[in-house]
């Protein structure tokens, strides 16, 4: 893991995502990419190639630079490579164009979540992100002085698909040591015998050298619910899966769970591209 993105908008989500990518940087000697986006109206867009209105323009740069570099000035950084960029763009563009342009590895994002109309009709820009994104995003909810991944709950099918993000999560796991709970959720909708459950989630992790795991099977009343009280149970640390971003979830995961999930788990999620 070589580089980190942490967009920010110098909210306190924003913060609590950057010092969790703090932890995670020192521990794997990683850069992190300390990203703002100014996201301008039409008219704004327009104005940066006539020059309309540039001196405002220039007065958001001037004071976004200013505001990274104090957050670049923030003890919990020290010994960080820490670069800046700011780019006018829509957030969520942003984010996935700029982490391809750089190479990213890993995106770290802040978020309140959303309920009612916010969540139905705009959602949010981590959300977006968490779909689209071809690296892993790890989505921090709450501050986190000391980022734990000791019990890991891993929610899937266990379907051919998966081993390939599986196993760029089992790195991440084994950085941590995690005792990963991997956890195949049966609902009314798709319900599997107990045996048929466990005999795919055998065959499934039995491709893998990760000796400290547990398998499980909950019964819930849908997949999200199922995930959120599972963890609730084992006292999850965080809480991985795979997405198929623009095609949504496959087989087990109908619908947007994991955008769900980013809006809805008090604890990190971590989201990879399958």
């Amino acid at each position: 893991m070589k580089k980190i993105l942490v967009p920010t908008d110098f909210s306190k989500h924003a913060e609590y995502a950057l010092r969790v990518a703090a932890q995670i940087a020192r521990k794997n000697n990683s850069e992190i990419i300390l990203l703002h986006m100014i996201e301008l109206p039409h008219q704004g867009n327009d104005a940066i190639g006539t020059g309309k209105d540039l001196p405002e323009i220039m007065l958001f740069k001037n004071r976004a630079i200013e505001r990274l570099e104090d957050l670049m000035d923030e003890d919990f950084l020290d010994g960080i490579e820490v670069s800046e960029v700011i780019q006018f763009e829509k957030a969520f563009n942003g984010v996935l164009n700029i982490s391809k342009k750089n190479e990213v590895d890993f995106v770290v994002m802040g978020s309140h979540g959303a309920s009612g109309f916010n969540e139905m009709l705009i959602g949010s820009n981590t959300e977006k992100v968490v779909r689209y994104s071809e690296v892993p995003v790890l989505v921090v909810k709450s501050e986190m002085p000391e980022f734990k991944a000791d019990s890991f709950v891993f929610a899937s099918d266990f379907s051919e698909e998966i081993k390939k993000p599986f196993a760029k999560m089992l790195d991440f796991a084994k950085g941590y040591d995690s005792h990963l709970n991997l956890v195949m959720i049966n609902t009314p909708n798709s319900f599997k015998s107990t045996i048929v459950a466990e005999k795919i989630m055998n065959d499934f992790i039995k491709e893998f050298d990760y000796s400290n795991h547990s398998l499980h099977i909950y019964n819930d009343v849908n997949v999200e619910k199922g995930i959120l009280n599972f963890s609730n149970t084992v006292k999850a640390d965080i809480i991985g899966m795979c997405t198929h971003g623009r095609t949504g979830f496959a087989h087990f995961f109908n619908g947007s769970i994991s955008e769900d999930l980013v809006n809805h788990a008090a604890r990190p999620v971590i989201t990879f591209k399958i």
